[in-house]
């Protein structure tokens, strides 16, 4: 499959998965209206960050095929991060909202929940969401973005099926509080996702090293390298989520200045990176001996 054709394909199943995310998000909202259920409004709310995360995927993968400026050297990748930011914003309020209403009715005692309209909508939730997993699985394998979306829409997937659960005990037993109870669980579920969302964005934004990288190693990965005798000025940071940038000053032999081996050297550490680390970007500044002693007598 050529490059522009998994973009074609990878953008078509995310269209298709966020015309079923967003039919089944009306008509949970409806639904939770209709029946009293907490729960299903929880994962209704759910659903609509899971949603924004869906359309954050889809214009990553437009915005990924656009040239860099003079003003945007790196591209507009990183509109993934902001897009992140708020999606992770989203996911707190939601739970936060969910778990004080939760609360709220499982201490202001009896609230009428109306199970079979909550057993149907949540039943249409599940089935449209297997869907939705179905189309997106194929790409799911070769892209850390289409992984994500896949993962957003597995979420509402367990979100939906608690919403069952619940609406089963309370037509079978009565039990109305295992709506609240639901609900508690679906908020439980979003917590260590917004997280893990607003960790990897502050991660980004302050430019730290990615917790999938290991500085020392390619530290020595470099100092491997024939005619390579030091290295130092070592930063590693993202663009965005699976897009890391390398830059190092590279103190080298002097015979690879002598022999001209400058641009040899350079696409070895290069193609280094690129093979072993995922680096997209490297930047090697080459200097001989002196000129680092130079640089270290200009830094005291």
């Amino acid at each position: 499959m050529s490059h522009d054709h998994g973009h074609t394909a990878n953008r078509n199943r995310l269209l298709i998965a966020i015309g079923i995310v967003a039919v089944v998000l009306v008509v949970e909202v409806v639904g939770a209206w209709v029946s009293g259920s907490l729960s299903l409004l929880a994962d209704a709310g759910h659903m609509l960050s899971d949603l924004a995360g869906l359309i954050i995927a889809l214009m990553a993968t437009i915005v990924a095929a656009r040239p860099a400026t003079d003003r945007q050297t790196f591209g507009f990748r990183r509109a993934e991060v902001f897009g992140a930011l708020i999606n992770g914003l989203i996911l707190v309020v939601v739970a936060v909202t969910v778990t004080v209403g939760a609360i709220g009715r499982l201490v202001g005692g009896e609230t009428e929940v109306h199970s079979i309209p909550m057993l149907v909508v949540a039943s249409i939730g599940l089935v449209a969401n297997f869907g939705a997993l179905l189309v997106l699985r194929p790409s799911a394998g070769h892209s850390i973005n289409m992984r994500g979306a896949y993962l957003e829409v597995f979420g509402d997937l367990v979100g939906s099926a608690t919403v069952i659960v619940a609406a089963v005990v309370i037509l079978l037993t009565g039990f109305t509080p295992a709506d609240a109870i639901a609900s508690l669980l679906i908020a439980a579920l979003i917590v260590p996702r917004a997280f893990v969302l607003l960790r990897d964005v502050v991660r980004v934004l302050s430019e730290a090293a990615p917790a999938d990288t290991d500085v020392a190693e390619i530290r020595d990965h470099i100092l491997g390298t024939a005619g390579v005798v030091a290295v130092h000025d070592v930063h590693v940071w993202a663009i965005t989520s699976g897009a890391p940038v390398f830059s190092a000053h590279v103190v080298c032999e002097p015979a690879v200045f002598r022999e001209g081996r400058t641009g040899t050297l350079l696409d070895e550490l290069s193609g280094c990176l690129s093979k072993h680390f995922d680096v997209e970007h490297s930047t090697f500044q080459l200097e001989p001996a002196e000129h680092a002693a130079h640089e270290d007598e200009f830094h005291r």
